[in-house]
């Protein structure tokens, strides 16, 4: 893929269209329509403390957790958006009930993707000045083109995707994303509203000496991912490790692909099947780590080969540095 320090990431797209698949055009203008969005919702985010937007709606998600103003404004910024640009046939929000089928102006529109999002990720951490990011994921319909998108475009495995990303709102606003071949960065240069290429060709570190996880689950998690921690608490060798969490996942995932670490999010006696979506955020993550040299697991099995059953369902869910995975897999097996 080429890549070229500071060129913006209009230019970056132009550039290397050739090197994705199915280079129609489309899922350039549809990585555009994003980018829009994200500098809409971005501007939000950064006066959030100046205007009324901080705070509860008062109303809770399909998920029953409490919807934040925010959340609201993001979801309907980005829906509005790719509706707008009228580049895809359906789109799947975190925030929404169900999918949303859309029709092109046009009665026989050949419109070929869908986009599954997750408007604003960590956003309980907004009211005290935390980065929250977007998430998306992007695949092409299984179902006939011209006819209407069915629950089955968006219930594919992660091994579908042909694109991926997050923007991380934090003391600057990045965009990152992959479509197959490697991960670059961009970061936005708030002055001139314009993203530039500042992170070309991101990798995790094979090794990593961070640990992500809310430990005050620590009793609830099973005896596998309990003896991985105290394994990275060990003194010896290259440990103890360092503990790293912010409870944003974009932010936490972001820090350890540039750092070398590992997230975990593990099933417990209190969220049996995990608690991250797998569509909204594990298979998008788990895209871009493994582009990235790093890895993705759901436990034993690797996260993109789940096949969906619904659009709301949650899975355990490890990512980073190889060789941190690779243990922690390790230790997994033996109780399984």
């Amino acid at each position: 893929m080429l890549s070229k320090k500071n060129q913006t990431l209009g230019e970056f797209i132009i550039e290397n269209q050739d090197s994705f698949q199915y280079s129609s055009g489309e899922l350039s203008k549809l990585i555009n329509a994003i980018r829009l969005a994200a500098k809409v919702v971005n501007h939000e985010v950064s006066k959030a403390g100046l205007i009324d937007i901080l705070g509860g709606v008062g109303e809770t998600n399909v998920q029953g957790e409490d919807q934040q103003k925010l959340d609201l404004f993001a979801n309907e910024k980005f829906i509005q958006t790719l509706k707008n640009r009228e580049i895809v046939c359906g789109i799947a929000s975190e925030e929404e009930d169900s999918f949303i089928s859309i029709n092109s102006n046009d009665d026989n529109h050949q419109n070929k993707y869908v986009v599954l999002i997750d408007p604003l990720d960590g956003s309980s951490n907004i009211d005290v000045n935390v980065s929250v990011g977007t998430i998306f994921s992007i695949y092409r319909r299984v179902t006939p083109v011209g006819t209407p998108v069915t629950i089955e475009d968006f219930l594919q495995p992660g091994n579908k995707q042909v694109a991926a990303g997050y923007v991380v709102y934090g003391t600057s606003t990045m965009l990152v994303y992959t479509t197959g071949d490697g991960v670059n960065g961009f970061t936005l240069n708030p002055a001139l509203g314009t993203f530039y290429l500042s992170h070309p060709n991101m990798q995790f570190p094979v090794n990593g000496h961070i640990y992500s996880v809310n430990e005050g689950n620590y009793v609830h998690f099973n005896q596998g991912v309990k003896d991985y921690i105290k394994y990275c608490q060990m003194e010896e060798g290259d440990r103890p490790y360092t503990s790293r969490y912010i409870g944003s996942l974009v932010s936490d995932f972001h820090r350890n692909m540039i750092k070398g670490g590992i997230y975990m999010y593990p099933k417990s006696s209190v969220t049996m099947n995990g608690k991250l979506r797998l569509l909204y955020e594990c298979n998008p993550m788990a895209f871009l780590a493994e582009q990235a040299n790093g890895l993705a697991i759901g436990g034993k099995n690797r996260i993109m080969d789940i096949q969906p059953t619904e659009l709301h369902q949650r899975v355990p869910f490890f990512c980073g540095s190889r060789n941190m995975v690779e243990k922690l897999q390790e230790f997994l097996k033996k109780y399984h």
